[in-house]
């Protein structure tokens, strides 16, 4: 039986320039960072005690290994308890934000890393 989801694979072209995004724009903090000389990674969350972290891996070296392997962004969807201010907040940072949704299940809005990968925030209380 599954207790949690603990890590999101996501595959990006430029591991510093992604990991720069998270951490600078968004606030995310770095977990770990493993670099065996032929493999990279980087581990980030939204902070340290986050039971789930997003893992980033070169897209190049990650299709080489995995020639099969699925390799586009998955849709992930973030919660905040304040989305007017993180999506006023993203804008002031020259983050690529959509307009704010209202949906059946609250508000939301997409916002795109710097590798044009969306993703989403809902409003959650």
């Amino acid at each position: 039986m599954f207790s949690q989801v603990g890590q999101i694979m996501l595959y990006v072209n430029n591991q510093d320039e992604v990991v720069k995004f998270w951490t600078e724009k968004l606030g995310f903090t770095v977990i770990a960072e493993e670099d065996n000389g032929q493999m990279r990674w980087i581990e980030i969350a939204p902070n340290k005690d986050a039971e789930t972290s997003i893992i980033l891996h070169n897209k190049e070296f990650v299709a080489k290994m995995s020639p099969g392997l699925n390799l586009g962004t998955p849709s992930l969807m973030f919660f905040t308890e304040n989305l007017e201010q993180l999506h006023s907040d993203l804008s002031n940072k020259n983050v690529t934000v959509g307009e704010i949704v209202n949906m059946p299940s609250g508000k939301v809005f997409n916002f795109a890393d710097n590798e044009e990968n969306y993703f989403a925030v809902m409003e959650k209380k």
